[in-house]
């Protein structure tokens, strides 16, 4: 199957400015980013979708894939639907233009989950009982074959018998999808629905609209940057 990695990138952030063109270590944000997925197996080409000539010109410093997409797009689903109905491929993995720690391992599980379903994402455990209040880490729960049941900002499960915390099973949701390609374009047009308004996350359209995710498990927990503290936490790693 040829499957490729899409990176959506938007040049500006409410709450970190032009954050993907930010120094870590001597290199932007968004082209570590571009470095951990070509390391993945299994992937054909990374490009990275832009939303800005400022990030196409820095981006074109370090790869030609770089595919100027509309400033108006509200995700970067959209974003990617765009960019990929120009690209010759049978499925895509989007990689969010912020994890500059993404495992490439993960990305070649994903890639190839995609060649048996036509959605999937990934999932790791949390450990603590603040990763799991924190409303920013969206929690999903699964059936027996790690088919998706539902994503929440809630705790989920509830603990209604206050079960010790370390008797538990409660996994996070990362921000990383595979598609076939036709899905991925017939997802673009579906309508926003009930549930993924109420909670502001994307792949509840999906399962509202009675398509499965499959979810892929991995011990290691994405460090995303939104923040100038994620942004500081980052550049120690780097260190």
């Amino acid at each position: 199957m040829n499957t490729v990695v899409v990176i959506p990138a938007r040049l500006k952030s409410s709450r970190l400015p032009n954050k993907l063109l930010l120094d870590l270590g001597g290199k932007s944000i968004v082209q570590r980013v571009f470095e951990q997925c070509i390391k993945a197996k299994g992937i054909t080409e990374v490009y990275i979708a832009v939303d800005h000539p400022e990030l196409m010109d820095h981006c074109l410093n370090f790869t030609p894939n770089v595919l100027l997409t509309s400033s108006n797009h509200q995700s970067g689903t959209d974003r990617i639907a765009e960019a990929v109905s120009k690209i010759d491929c049978d499925a895509v993995i989007n990689v969010q233009g912020d994890e500059p720690f993404i495992d490439p391992n993960l990305i070649s599980k994903l890639a190839k989950e995609v060649e048996h379903n036509t959605m999937v994402s990934a999932m790791c455990p949390i450990e603590t009982t603040v990763e799991l209040n924190d409303f920013n880490n969206v929690k999903v729960t699964t059936d027996i074959n790690l088919k998706a049941i539902c994503f929440s900002r809630s705790v989920i499960p509830y603990n209604r018998d206050l079960i010790n915390f370390e008797k538990l099973k409660y996994y996070k949701h990362l921000g990383i999808y595979g598609y076939t390609k036709d899905f991925l374009l017939q997802f673009s047009k579906m309508k926003p629905t009930y549930l993924e308004e109420t909670e502001k996350l994307e792949q509840l359209r999906v399962l509202e609209n009675g398509y499965a995710i499959q979810m892929v498990f991995t011990p290691h927990n994405a460090i995303g940057i939104d923040t100038i503290e994620d942004y500081n936490k980052a550049k120690k790693i780097v260190q």
